[in-house]
């Protein structure tokens, strides 16, 4: 049974402040809130919310998790509104029918396979050169795409394949008049990016640095293939989910604005 869980961090203790300045540490603070060890589970992991007054992970989870460790180190342990939410995910889940429409919420790390890039990093030098030292041929590089218009178009060419797709956005008719004859108006796909960033840490720290390009959209999308989308939630989307990438989250849609989980 999967748990999606909320858990709110206090960014002025200094434990916060540690786990947040790195994935590679929220991340084993996160599995360590898991009873069976080692965690061979899928878990998805999302940094919703980071200001200087409150940080809110979301979780996804096989089994039910315990955060008393992050409350406690991290957190305002016994103080209204710092026990973590824990909700039983099976209900969104069955609620998935082919046509049906979300809200929805996606953080990724948008990327690319090529064979070679224009500007390679040092590491990524370092790998051609190597290849062109001993003659072996290389595998295609990961490359992160930079610009929004690419995130977006990363998206909507990958949405069938998880299930869903994104409808145009609604657009308020013009005034009578102002719409030219046989022309359609069309706001574009009801998506957008809400924040973009680039995240730059070291798993251990004599180790090479790690840097994540990420986007964050939000929008609305309509199920074409149920069974698909289910396993999409399930199982994330795109790379890095071990550092917060890759958890879609459904909201039913409102008249206002609604809380995704």
């Amino acid at each position: 049974m999967p748990y999606l869980s909320k858990i709110a961090l206090n960014p002025r203790r200094r434990a916060a402040v540690t786990l947040l300045s790195s994935p590679h540490r929220l991340h084993a603070a996160i599995l360590s809130g898991l009873a069976v060890q080692p965690v061979t589970e899928r878990v998805l992991w999302r940094l919703d919310s980071n200001t200087p007054h409150r940080a809110e992970i979301l979780v996804l989870t096989d089994s039910r998790p315990s955060w008393a460790h992050l409350v406690d180190e991290a957190g305002w342990p016994g103080a209204d509104g710092g026990d973590p939410l824990i909700a039983d995910y099976t209900p969104l889940l069955n609620r998935l029918a082919r046509g049906r429409e979300f809200g929805f919420r996606l953080t990724v790390n948008p990327v690319q396979n090529l064979p070679r890039p224009s500007k390679p990093s040092e590491q990524q030098a370092a790998r051609l050169k190597e290849g062109a030292d001993n003659g072996s041929r290389h595998r295609g590089f990961r490359v992160a795409h930079r610009t929004a218009a690419q995130q977006i178009e990363w998206l909507l060419k990958r949405s069938e394949r998880h299930g869903f797709n994104i409808p145009d956005a609604t657009t308020t008719p013009p005034a009578p008049g102002l719409q030219t004859a046989g022309q359609e108006l069309s706001a574009g796909p009801a998506v957008t990016i809400v924040s973009r960033d680039i995240l730059r840490f070291r798993k251990h720290p004599d180790g090479p640095r790690v840097t994540l390009s990420t986007a964050t959209f939000e929008g609305r999308l309509r199920v074409t293939d149920p069974d698909t989308l289910r396993a999409s939630l399930l199982s994330g989307i795109g790379p890095a989910k071990g550092y917060g990438q890759g958890l879609l989250t459904l909201a039913p849609l409102r008249t206002t604005e609604a809380d995704h989980g």
